[in-house]
């Protein structure tokens, strides 16, 4: 690697850290729009920690539906993922993982922190595309499952009572979901896998997510006298 390619890494990821870091120090002014939202303290216990951002000064907008970029810089906070240990040969931009970003959006630095460590999105996804319940939860699941080092599980299925009308690709994902106690069905045993997910519901489940990592931390590799 050259000198000038190691000051555009290290100039690169800088700016990178510094533009997360903007965004968290907004995310400390507490949200006043929880006052009717049930999952009010998880989502404070997140704004919090610094892990989700609202959508203006005091504001997270609660009912909002999360499109993919909000989805994506949810992922990236709350799992504390970063560009520490990065080195690029060139400057990277959000249009190198994302053939429809915008490399000057506020998403831009999520998108390529979330890329280099691993997140899966489609690579042609629409940053403003509104998510469903079911696309969420599979994204949430796979992110999951890899920075937590979870163990595969056997699990007995939930009968889901609209299980078909969810896509087959994320049904397993959010089987797991369900034992995980990330997410949950309704009372008439219903996931609505196509209904759009909220702000809210998307932060409660980060939450859920966060608290069971925490409950089952990653087993560590045994020490070798």
């Amino acid at each position: 690697m050259t000198i000038k390619s190691k000051m555009v890494s290290l100039c690169t990821v800088s700016l990178l850290t510094l533009a997360l870091a903007v965004n968290s120090f907004a995310a400390a002014i507490p949200f006043t729009d929880l006052e009717n939202v049930s999952a009010k303290e998880k989502i404070s216990a997140l704004q919090e920690k610094g892990y989700i951002n609202g959508i203006a000064e005091g504001v997270f907008a609660p009912n909002k539906i999360i499109t993919a970029a909000e989805g994506i810089a949810f992922l990236v906070k709350a799992l504390d993922l970063n560009l520490d240990t990065v080195r690029f040969i060139k400057e990277p931009k959000a249009t190198d993982y994302y053939s429809k970003a915008n490399n000057d959006a506020w998403y831009a630095g999520y998108l390529i922190t979330g890329a280099v460590n691993g997140l899966e999105f489609p690579k042609d996804i629409k940053l403003g595309q509104e998510l469903t319940r079911e696309e969420f939860t599979y994204y949430l699941i796979q992110a999951i499952e890899k920075k937590g080092n979870l163990p595969m599980i056997n699990i007995v299925p939930a009968v889901i009572t609209d299980q078909d009308q969810m896509t087959i690709e994320f049904s397993g994902a959010i089987q797991r979901a369900l034992v995980y106690g990330f997410t949950q069905l309704n009372e008439e045993g219903k996931f609505n896998p196509k209904a759009k997910i909220s702000r809210a519901e998307a932060a409660e489940q980060v939450y859920n997510a966060l608290q069971y990592i925490n409950a089952h931390p990653a087993p560590t590799a045994p020490q070798i006298d």
